[in-house]
């Protein structure tokens, strides 16, 4: 967490001061504090700076694992990660607009979900780069299982 609160560091990421991310962390602190007994509860100042970074660039795990001392591999109680991936390919001749994506290069939408040990367990690589990457999950097979298995939660 040493990192996280260094003010060149957050100035440079998020364009406040150290004394803004401790306001913001004592205003959300209430209802971000989890009661637990274990002592791998994620501190509200990187629960904050994580929903922070998530919501400027669409990925949580870039550069606040690193600056918070968290190792993303054996960390306690996770059970994987899905996240999606732009993956450069060169120009279709066909619907060539429908494969820029928003950093503007041609590229798929690949989404990769891992186990707890870094395993690869589902792989969808078939959409254009334009894609959002809630489609790709709603349309892949594991967003399949998710539906049909709320689905069958609502009968009940």
């Amino acid at each position: 967490m040493n990192g996280c609160h260094d003010d060149d560091w957050l100035i440079s990421r998020f364009r406040f001061p150290k004394a803004i991310s401790s306001w913001k962390s004592t205003e959300l602190g209430p209802g971000l504090e989890r009661q637990t007994a274990r002592s791998h509860a994620l501190p509200v100042p990187i629960q904050v700076l994580t929903t922070l970074g998530f919501l400027a660039t669409g990925s949580f795990q870039r550069e606040l694992a690193d600056r918070s001392g968290m190792k993303i591999a054996d960390f306690p109680n996770v059970i994987g990660a899905i996240d999606c991936t732009h993956i450069a390919i060169k120009a279709p001749s066909e619907g060539e607009y429908a494969y820029v994506n928003r950093k503007h290069f041609h590229s798929l939408n690949v989404q990769i979900i891992c186990d707890a040990q870094m395993r690869l367990t589902n792989i969808v690589a078939r959409w254009p780069g334009s894609t959002h990457d809630s489609f790709v999950l709603t349309n892949s097979s594991v967003g399949n299982r998710f539906r049909t298995r709320q689905q069958l939660i609502a009968r009940i």
